[in-house]
């Protein structure tokens, strides 16, 4: 959390010096010297920093002092003083449970309205934990907003939620970011070469689905036959938020290697008909929980279409990264006597089998899939292509238990956003992490504009999946 050469440790840096200058010029400050590991004598004393922060009356520039004082020493601390930090303020700056009670004991004795006035204003002050004003005077300070988001960041890489603790702390972060975030101020940009390098790094940096490897590949991504957008917030300028790559393309593209081939031809402009969404990525992890991404997806496409009158329609290129993990859960089977599972045909079963016992694996599709490079076996392929095909389309209509929310998480977010489960591609993403996640599988995603929100509807109400004829064919098969 503390690598200096990251854009998370520079941003750090940059804050501790400007939020220095700022205790400095308000306070003339004391000189507070925590060890990186925040000791308990220095938890006893950034105590009493915070109790003061907390008494000093709301708008006087002595808090924001103290706040910059404070956030300052956040910011050179390890990750266990961290911890020991976020520690402090969920058990030392909670609700007062006793006071609470009180106030519920005694509100029933509030007869008259001018008591009953009083008595819902005490209770709702009692129900605010003190490290929400704490929070709060963060974000008064210069790029506060991001300094909260990194902080909620590094909340969950600590499994927040899992902790009684800590998750109170997480909850009020969400809350607060959630009240402040507001969707109608997010700002659509196309991202081109000519944009700060700044900004370009923190792209390279973000990128979460394909990996841009050097800057040379990012050039190409941002080449006349791309589209780079991202989404920004006035109170996080120059921090993108998510950010989508677009290629576009004749035709549904079904290979990810293929599309990003940095020697590849430039396509021209009068070829192009198709825009293919190929990486999605959230750029900032304290932001999680908080959906902007449908509003994202629409904007592109609005733009697309205005300012490309030649492109008449919008795909995606996805991975699936559950499908194997959830195969290997599953009871595939081709068993001695040619009787299939539940999830095989006879025919495949037959087929499973013969390549199994010629191999001295498993009869399984598991079983064939453990072998080295068995994408590469025409033997394998033969045996395996159509029943995983078949299986990735269940397993791309499988629900979460008890809901209507689809298991797999990319898929889950585009139908969400009204996209329709449009082509299966076989061997489309031939990288390590394609075949061990999705067996070489992507997925085409559909959007169209005159069916998106009646698709985002029937998903949201009945939890529909919108597909295309021929995927219904595959699935029922």
């Amino acid at each position: 959390m503390t690598d200096e050469t990251s854009l998370l440790g520079r941003t750090f840096r940059r804050l501790r010096k400007a939020w220095s200058e700022i205790s400095s010029t308000l306070l003339g400050r004391d000189e507070f010297a925590f060890s990186p590991d925040l000791t308990d004598a220095d938890l006893q004393t950034l105590q009493q920093l915070i109790e003061r922060s907390l008494k000093a009356p709301a708008g006087e520039v002595s808090a924001r002092a103290l706040a910059a004082q404070i956030g300052e020493s956040y910011i050179g601390l390890d990750t266990t003083g961290r911890e020991r930090f976020l520690r402090l303020i969920a058990t030392g700056f909670d609700v007062d449970e006793d006071a609470i009670e009180h106030l519920i004991d005694a509100y029933p004795q509030a007869k008259h309205n001018d008591d009953l006035r009083v008595h819902r204003k005490e209770l709702r002050n009692a129900l605010v934990p003190p490290r929400i004003k704490l929070l709060t005077l963060f974000n008064t300070l210069p790029e506060g907003f991001k300094f909260l988001v990194d902080m909620r960041s590094e909340l969950l890489v600590l499994g927040a939620r899992n902790d009684p603790e800590l998750s109170v702390v997480e909850s009020d972060l969400m809350d607060l970011l959630t009240s402040w975030f507001d969707i109608g101020f997010l700002r659509l940009e196309h991202i081109t070469w000519e944009s700060p390098a700044a900004l370009l790094e923190k792209l390279i940096e973000y990128e979460a689905v394909h990996e841009i490897s050097s800057w040379t590949d990012l050039k190409h991504r941002l080449a006349p036959d791309r589209r780079l957008y991202a989404f920004f917030h006035p109170n996080m300028p120059g921090e993108p938020l998510i950010f989508v790559q677009v290629a576009l393309v004749k035709g549904l593209a079904t290979n990810i290697q293929s599309l990003l081939d940095t020697n590849a031809p430039v396509m021209g402009s009068q070829e192009e008909d198709t825009a293919i969404f190929y990486s999605i990525s959230n750029a900032q992890q304290g932001l999680a929980g908080i959906s902007f991404g449908n509003f994202l997806i629409k904007r592109v496409v609005a733009d697309l279409g205005l300012t490309l009158p030649q492109i008449t329609q919008f795909s995606t290129l996805s991975p699936i990264p559950g499908f194997v993990d959830w195969l290997q859960k599953q009871d595939v089977y081709a068993s001695d006597d040619l009787v299939a599972s539940e999830l095989l045909t006879r025919h495949e079963a037959e087929a499973i089998q013969e390549a199994a016992s010629s191999l001295k694996v498993a009869a399984s599709p598991q079983g064939l899939m453990a072998i080295a490079s068995w994408w590469i076996s025409e033997k394998i392929v033969a045996a395996l292509k159509k029943p995983l095909t078949r299986l990735c389309i269940q397993y791309l209509n499988s629900y979460r238990v008890n809901t209507t929310r689809i298991l797999d998480p990319v898929a889950h977010f585009h139908l969400s956003n009204g996209a329709t489960l449009y082509q299966i591609n076989w061997m489309a993403d031939v990288s390590e992490k394609g075949i061990s996640s999705a067996a070489g599988m992507m997925i085409n995603y559909l959007y169209d504009p005159d069916s998106i929100d009646q698709n985002t509807q029937n998903y949201a109400e009945q939890g529909t999946v919108t597909m295309s004829n021929a995927i219904k064919v595959l699935l029922e098969a």
